[in-house]
Order: structure tokens, then sequence, then C-alpha cells
């Protein structure tokens, strides 16, 4: 059960710095959520070593790193002081940006990253940006020249907040010393309250060698910043209203719900008002997929009878989610007969893309715990005999031949662990038929990389995932392509050298594969550029090579005791290879600019459209 947080916002005294300033408190005093004591309160310390206790103060358990110039106080101050959290030393900066997501999805913590200047920040820069597409919240650290230098092109030097500002919630560059306790509460503040997403902490190297008073601040000080908890009561009177009204309301989950903990307020509203849901990539698993009110995903690669369900409802009822164009296709035709309400915490989303109706400000558990008891049931019964003929009508499936089919490996990992896994998946068509699939039933169960669209995310934040469940024991899944997965194989050693059990999948088929679908589709067969084969290395000799286990099926016949064999292993990382179709594609799918309702169910040529 997630700790929600209750705030107020008060005028603070003028005194220095913090003149005017607005002060945020929270009923929980540590952003990760475990109490712990601050260490060397009142006494004089380096930035260095004040940075590890706030670290500390901060209940970080893990922080994913890569020393260099800039730092190497900060890492001098870790090998004397012993610190509580664990320092994960990962092999390249954006792996382990990657590895702070995955912490944080799977835990709802914030994750941490240490990194030097120069190249240390920039190989930083797709974590940060795709975290901050996913709403996800991080804490990066990175090292900067010293003051005086900056701007003078010195070694290693890079503009980093310049670099980081539009891909950030905010970003700090600390000038004083005396600025870094309250600057670090600042940050994990600011990363997971309101909207949750990444903040980059510059520290030049001189701040971190200048020695001050330690205290940890209680509370963070950030002037003008505020963020919605509870609904407006009247928008959330007249939205309770709709959809006791309505005959064919829809319930249009995101990622926002797992974020604010709202899955069971979610699915207590659709089942006592018998109303139907559909997820975005990022909120599968908002809502229990076996449930019959389950339509599964929506959007390009969604359900058929999702997408049919969004373009006959009357009522759309959008909790956390953004209206991204990947759901909706053709802004112009998405949705025709409903009205919307919108739940969201982020005043920018809503009716960003798509007016609504009801807009409705606010943290979603908090708006849905005032909703709950409002809504009268309608009678929605001849809506989901009507959902009920789609799915019958177009549900998803393959062709079940001798050939090795993505969709046959993922039903069979599914099976394998009945659902109770962490499945963390790259980009591509690995990443849609996982969402088509596997079919998830609890919140936090599946990562991936949704708004930026990062290949070379799953393995390195499922090491993250698998650090963050480490206790549990329960299972952490990579779901792979072979470009993909070669984009930061270099953790495998990673994960090795701590023993995560994690189940790595590569569905090889030889291709960059969503890209060559296109190519097939849409570009009359010019594979340009798209068959990795010829580059390709063996990945079971791979994986043994960073000390893990390498095995590999080319038939169906063969899945089973690969994954007996993979489950049978848990002192460290699995790497099972699938030699799949090559020519497979992910239906349903709805082409860029396209009405949803316009809907490829099976393969075609280009001549069967003319």
């Amino acid at each position: 059960m997630e700790v929600r947080e209750v705030i107020t916002v008060e005028k603070s005294r003028s005194n220095g710095n913090s003149a005017g300033a607005v002060v945020v408190s929270t009923d929980r005093a540590e952003s990760n959520g475990a109490k712990v004591n601050v260490k060397d309160a009142g006494k004089v310390l380096t930035g260095a070593e004040i940075l590890i206790r706030s670290l500390e103060a901060e209940g970080v358990e893990f922080v994913f790193g890569h020393p260099g110039g800039a730092v190497i106080g900060i890492y001098d101050a870790m090998a004397q002081l012993n610190p509580t959290f664990e320092h994960v030393l990962v092999r390249h900066e954006q792996g382990g940006t990657h590895a702070a997501e995955g912490y944080a999805k799977a835990t709802g913590k914030v994750g941490t990253v240490l990194v030097t200047s120069g190249p240390g920040a920039t190989n930083c820069v797709t974590g940060i940006a795709d975290a901050n597409m996913d709403s996800i919240p991080i804490v990066v650290f990175t090292g900067q020249v010293p003051t005086h230098l900056i701007g003078n092109d010195a070694f290693q030097e890079c503009d980093t907040i310049g670099v980081t500002r539009s891909i950030t919630k905010h970003s700090f560059l600390v000038r004083d010393v005396r600025d870094l306790a309250q600057t670090v509460r600042n940050a994990y503040f600011l990363a997971r309250s309101g909207r949750p997403g990444p903040v980059v902490v510059d520290l030049p190297k001189d701040v971190i060698a200048a020695k001050t008073t330690f205290n940890y601040p209680a509370e963070p000080q950030m002037r003008g910043y505020e963020f919605p908890k509870a609904g407006d009561p009247r928008l959330v009177e007249e939205a309770a209203a709709m959809i006791s009204n309505s005959s064919r309301p829809l319930l249009y989950v995101g990622g926002g719900a797992i974020s604010s903990g709202a899955s069971e307020y979610v699915t207590r509203i659709a089942r006592s008002n018998g109303i139907p849901v559909t997820t975005t990539l990022h909120g599968l698993g908002a809502f229990p997929e076996d449930d019959p009110l389950s339509v599964g995903m929506l959007g390009m690669h969604g359900t058929w009878y999702a997408n049919q369900a969004v373009q006959n409802a009357d009522l759309l009822i959008a909790v956390g989610a953004r209206f991204d164009d990947r759901v909706t296709g053709k802004l112009d035709a998405w949705a025709p007969h409903a009205r919307i309400v919108h739940i969201d915490i982020d005043p920018a989303c809503i009716s960003k893309n798509v007016p609504c109706d009801c807009p409705i400000l606010g943290d979603v558990s908090a708006v849905l715990a005032q909703l709950e008891p409002q809504i009268r049931k309608a009678d929605t019964s001849a809506w989901l005999e009507q959902i009920a003929s789609w799915k019958e009508e177009c549900p998803l499936s393959y062709e079940s031949d001798d050939k090795l089919r993505p969709q046959f490996i993922l039903q069979k990992l599914r099976a394998r662990t009945g659902g109770d896994a962490v499945v963390v998946t790259d980009v591509g068509q690995n990443q849609m038929w996982a969402a088509q699939f596997f079919s998830y039933n609890q919140p936090r169960s599946h990562i991936t990389s949704g708004g930026l669209g990062t290949m070379g995310f799953s393995f390195p934040a499922s090491m993250g995932a698998a650090f963050a469940n480490r206790k549990t024991g329960r299972p952490v899944i990579s779901i792979n392509g072979d470009g993909g997965f070669l984009m930061n194989c270099q953790e495998l050693g990673v994960a090795a050298a701590h023993k995560l059990p994690i189940k790595v999948v590569i569905m090889n088929n030889g291709y960059l594969g969503m890209v060559r679908q296109w190519q097939e589709l849409f570009h009359q067969e010019r594979y340009s550029h798209t068959d990795l084969r010829p580059s390709n290395p063996d990945f079971v000799q791979l994986a043994e090579a960073y000390g893990c286990v390498g095995l590999r099926a080319t038939t169906p016949e063969e899945v089973d005791a690969v994954l007996d064999k993979a489950w049978a292993i848990n002192d460290r990382p699995v790497v099972m290879e699938f030699r799949t179709v090559t020519e497979e594609m992910v239906f349903p799918m709805v082409p860029a600019g396209a009405r949803t309702d316009d809907m490829i169910t099976e393969r075609f040529k280009p001549e069967d459209c003319a």
C-alpha cells in the first residue's frame, strides 16, 4: 500500500535565501518512505559528505552510478563513510539512468543516479528524457567543473543545466555548499510530488570539496511550487452525474492511476457500476485484465474491441491519461460520440490534445475517493453485451503452426509465472506483443518506455526492478528484440556481479522488426537498413562471456525445456534467445494518422488497399 502525501502550503518567514518562499510540507518525512536517522547532524562536513548523509536521510536504497574526475571526492567520501545505501557500478551512464527508472517504476520510490561531468552527464540525457516523458521520479546528480571554470570550456565541462532544462521537472546548479542539503531535500520532493518526473542536481567540484555545518532540513522550500490534491467538489459532482446517466461509459486509464496508487479505486468503481475498462500502455495492470470488464489496451496496437468501445462510447472517463497520439490516432475522428471527463494532476494535460467536458484537476486517488460514493449505477447491460460480441468477433490471435512465434513465447511465460512477475519490455514489436499477450493483473507489474520509445531500455531497467525485488523474490522478466538488447547489453556484467536472477528473453527475428513491418506495409517492401543478421552476435556466447547463462530455442517444442532450465537458475541472469519468425507482424494496427476504428487486423499487400 503506497503512502500518500497530505500537503499544506504556507508562506515562510523572510530569512535570507528563503524570503517569500512557498513551503510545501508533507506527512511523509522521507521521499523513499523509510524512517532514517540523520547522521552527523550539526557537524562540519564537506559537500561530498553532506550529499551522502542527505541521501541516507532521504531513505535512498540504491545509487546507480559511475565515477569520474568531477565526482571523485564523492566516491572517496563513500569509501570512508560506509553509507547505508548500496552503490551499483553500472557500465554506462545511460544504463544507470534506465536502472533508476526501473527501480522507481517497480517501487513507486525515487530512483537515484550519480555520474561525472561532461560525457557522464550527457550519457544520461536519453534516460532523463525517457523519465520525463513517462513521469518517472528520478534524481540525477551530475558532477561539474569548479564554479570559477564554468563557461571557460574546461576539461569535461558541459552546460548540464542548459542541456537538461527542457527534459526535467527542474534542474539545480549548486553554487554554495551551504545550499546543498536543502537542494537535495527539494530535489527528492519535486521528483515524487505532483506529476512525478526527473530532477537534475549539478555539483561543481569545488562545492563538493567545500565545508559547512550539516543540518538536513525537515521540509522542502520552493518558491511558488504547488500542486493539487482533491478535485473541485462541483466538478466531481458533475462527473458523477455524467457517469450515472451514461449507458455506454468507458474508463480510459493511464499510468497516472498507477503512480497515484489508484488501482483499487478504479477496480471498485468499474465493478460496482458495470463500466468496462481500457488502459494505455503505461496503465497496464491498473485494472485486472482477466476481469470480464477489461477490454485491454487501446490505441495503435490495442485490441480491436477496445478501439471499437472508444469509438462507440457515450462517455469516456479518462483517469491519469494524457490522450497521447498513439492512443487517439486521427484526433477529429476519435471518440466521436463521447463526452469526456478528464482527471489528472497536471493542468498542462487537461484539454491539451482532446477538449474535455468535465476537467478535474487533482491527484487521481483523491479525486476517485471523492467520486466513488456519488455515482449511481446505470444500466450498462446492453453496452457490455455489445463489447462481449466485439471480443468474440475479433479476438487477439496469431497463426498456430510449427514456427516459433513471439506470441506463443509470451503465453508460455504467462503460464509459467501465473502473471506474478515484473515484466520489463523494450521498444518495438516485442513491446506490443508483451502488452497484448502477457495479461497484467497487478499495478507495477509492467514497465516499459512509452513516450520516448527508447530502444535499449529493457535490460538496464529490469536490473533496477530486480534490485527493488531482491527481497521479495518476485520474478523479473526482461523482454527484448535483438536490436534493442544490443544497445545496453553491457549491463549483463553488472547483473551477473550482483547475482540478479533476471530472466532475459531475446526475440531474435534478425531485423529491426517494427521498422521492417512498416517498410513491408507502407513502403513497398523496401527493407532499407533493417537487416541485423550480418552484425548480430551469438547471444548465447555473449551471455556466457558476461558470466550469465545462455540458452536457445528455435522451435515451439524447445520452449518449455528452455524455460525449465531458466527457472531453475536463481543466482545469475539467464539469457534466452528465441529464434522467431522474421516476417511476423503486430496486429491489430492503426496506421499513423488514421481513425482508430480503421484498424488493420491481418496482413495485407499494398495493392489490396488500392
